[in-house]
């Protein structure tokens, strides 16, 4: 029978990452659908985690079932169409500009506060945390926010902005523990009406504004997990603008999601489901958008703490489902479980890492000693 052998074709496939078909590992693969196979064979990782989330498979840990195809390489060797159309796209057009540049904020980040409420923890801090001394999420985004802030030298008096600001904690974080004042920009009319909110009373200004429609001068300046969404036809231009607005003695935090390979657009997935027409910048992309515009200070990569950031999402999420709202139906919610799985696989077997970068426009003239 042909599905038999579509069956045998990905078993042997699967056999590579040590993940079987219908095993009683964690890990392994159990078929719920008999055409998952062909289905998996023809789609490629967009045909994964489309049958995941129709019911079509399981697994027991769906992390650790990714983590072993990913590591294996494996969403390298099979590749459907949808993978060949947006890698075309991304040849043709510029993903990021005009409306294309908006759709994030309205399929992510405006799905509603009371989803993010519930996974984030106590900050709204939608990024990777800092684990080093922490013991929990809360502390470790905390840490992570004021780690930013000794980054950058905050002092009281100074100006800072914050490009894409989500929910505004790091701006208020940054008035209330380091007395600067400071404007917040984000495309994310949801997130916006929080940061008004969290930020009343704080010399804080909050805008919903494309980057590429600002003006200002800053003393400082902060963009933590925005720059996925940025573009590597905009680098050049993100870095022009920010070079303009920053203090000729000024600072500017960059904290992005890493690859390790020089790509144009994202997994065909992720665009459809979570983030449309973002790409996570390469080191080589990184440093020959920012070559002319600003001296590289500081590269500090800790990517191993997003998976554990993930797992306390993950946990927070999973308790909070039967109290949201019933448009976060069940495909839904194995959608997300699928988005932090995988993101946690990603992270753990490090095909992707977490950067933080500290620029400036001239070089520090004594040097430039990183806080850790």
């Amino acid at each position: 029978m042909r599905e038999d052998r579509f069956r045998n074709r990905l078993q042997s496939l699967l056999a590579e990452a040590d993940v079987r078909l219908d095993g009683e590992r964690p890990w392994d693969l159990r078929v719920l659908d008999p055409q998952v196979p062909a289905r998996l064979l023809a789609g490629g990782s967009l045909a994964l985690g489309e049958s995941y989330m129709d019911g079509g498979w399981d697994a027991d840990s769906l992390d650790g079932c990714l983590q072993r195809l990913l590591g294996a390489g494996l969403e390298r060797r099979v590749l459907g169409l949808a993978d060949m159309r947006i890698a075309l796209l991304a040849r043709l057009l510029n993903l990021q500009r005009g409306r294309r540049g908006r759709a994030v904020g309205e399929r992510h980040y405006d799905l509603g506060n009371d989803l993010y409420a519930s996974m984030l923890g106590r900050r709204l801090v939608y990024s990777c945390g800092y684990w080093r001394e922490a013991a929990d999420l809360d502390a470790a985004q905390e840490a992570k926010l004021d780690l930013c802030c000794r980054k950058l030298g905050l002092r009281p008096g100074m100006t800072l902005l914050d490009i894409g600001c989500g929910w505004g904690e790091m701006l208020r974080f940054a008035a209330e523990r380091y007395g600067v004042s400071g404007v917040g920009l984000t495309i994310s009319c949801e997130q916006a009406a929080y940061a008004r909110t969290l930020c009343a009373g704080w010399p804080v200004e909050i805008r919903v504004q494309d980057y590429r429609e600002f003006d200002g001068g800053f003393d400082r300046i902060v963009s933590i997990g925005m720059f996925e969404h940025v573009g590597v036809r905009n680098y050049a231009g993100y870095f022009d603008l920010a070079r303009r607005w920053l203090a000729p003695d000024g600072l500017f935090l960059l904290h992005t999601i890493g690859g390790n390979r020089s790509r144009t657009h994202t997994d065909p997935w992720i665009a459809k489901y979570v983030f449309p027409n973002s790409m996570l910048p390469s080191a080589a992309q990184l440093a020959t958008a920012l070559e002319g515009r600003f001296v590289i200070e500081d590269w500090h990569s800790f990517g191993a703490d997003y998976d554990r950031t993930l797992q306390a999402w993950r946990g927070n999420i999973e308790g909070a489902w039967p109290r949201l709202g019933a448009r976060y139906d069940e495909r839904f919610r194995r959608m997300w479980r699928y988005y932090l799985a995988a993101s946690m696989a990603c992270f753990r077997v490090r095909l992707i890492q977490l950067w933080q970068l500290v620029l400036s426009p001239r070089g520090v003239p004594a040097g430039y000693v990183a806080p850790r």
